[in-house]
């Protein structure tokens, strides 16, 4: 069940730091920085919730 979950957050994360660059190329600097917040975020969030 750990892996699921882990492979999950690793897809979720990998698409959201992709966006993070495409923003970061878009001169959306701020946006993507926010976009990198939010990937981190996604990593740590899980030890707080699912996966104690």
């Amino acid at each position: 069940m750990n892996i699921a979950i882990w492979f999950v957050i690793l897809l979720v994360n990998v698409y959201t730091l992709g966006f993070s660059v495409t923003l970061w190329k878009e001169d959306s600097k701020i946006g993507s920085i926010t976009m990198f917040l939010v990937a981190v975020a996604i990593v740590i969030s899980p030890f707080f919730s699912v996966l104690r």
